[in-house]
């Protein structure tokens, strides 16, 4: 059986259009699944697996988080395209002391 990999092109297609958003991540691994896509990131919030899903009786994605065992660590679902990235961002990378962090993990001053 053949897997149709339409649905995760096409998120991998959005994610182009942010990449730097999508790097600060530590965005790897990409996998194609059933109705959409699971990456590994390595963000301030989240370290692990990702998976993106794809409702097409809602067109809306439901993002999932995973613990290291499987399990769901967080869900948001009824997430529409245009707002796909930033709920990401906000589940795996932008914690409130954000700018504070990136300028102590890089050494930048200001």
């Amino acid at each position: 059986m053949t897997m149709d990999l339409t649905m995760a092109k096409y998120i991998l297609t959005i994610f182009k259009h942010y990449l730097n958003i999508v790097w600060s991540w530590g965005f790897e691994s990409p996998i194609a699944t059933e109705n959409g896509l699971k990456f590994h990131v390595s963000g301030y919030l989240h370290k692990g697996w990702v998976v993106v899903e794809y409702d097409e009786g809602y067109d809306t994605f439901t993002v999932r988080t995973l613990n290291a065992d499987g399990s769901i660590k967080k869900e948001e679902s009824d997430v529409y395209i245009d707002g796909l990235v930033q709920v990401i961002d906000g589940m795996v990378e932008r914690c409130s002391n954000y700018k504070e962090k990136v300028r102590k993990q890089y050494g930048l001053i200001g």
